[in-house]
């Protein structure tokens, strides 16, 4: 026979496991389809569909900002690392690196450079125009897969090794 301590415990045990089945799992944003963007951006040229036009450019802005600092915060934890006991090759690495940041940004490793300010307005242009191809559901089913490809098509980083 159980003791009122171990019948406690079952209840507890049985009410956690409950809770746990009913709980929100603790899995990361749900991205955002490409036929979602589609959606909004296919409305970015009308004038009466603000709400569609907003989303699409924040969206894009989002996108750029973001990974601006993402990249910007990993550079930097790259470039502490190597700062620490470094070789000949590596010094000569992050000096290389450290060239090619100053003359594109952090955005450089990530495959595309907007050197100069760039409006924003051209890169949505840019987007929506990608996003209107065919395809794009098909092969990009990630709305930032899409937005990335766009940025590394159009604002390429140019070399000159």
């Amino acid at each position: 026979m159980k003791t009122i301590s171990e019948s406690k415990n079952v209840l507890l045990s049985m009410a956690f496991l409950a809770a746990l089945g009913i709980a929100p799992s603790a899995t990361a944003v749900e991205a955002l389809s490409t036929a979602e963007l589609a959606l909004h951006c296919d409305r970015y040229h009308d004038e009466t569909a603000s709400e569609d036009r907003t989303f699409c450019v924040r969206y894009i802005q989002g996108f750029i900002d973001g990974a601006v600092a993402t990249d910007e915060s990993v550079l930097n934890n790259v470039t502490r690392e190597y700062e620490q006991e470094e070789t000949y090759s590596e010094r000569a690495a992050r000096t290389r690196i450290g060239a090619r940041l100053k003359q594109y940004g952090p955005s450089v490793y990530a495959e595309y450079c907007f050197g100069d300010p760039v409006p924003l307005v051209e890169v949505v242009e840019h987007v929506v125009a990608d996003l209107a191809e065919t395809s794009a559901e098909e092969d990009y089913p990630l709305a930032r897969d899409v937005v990335y490809l766009s940025l590394r098509t159009h604002y390429p980083c140019v070399t000159e090794d």
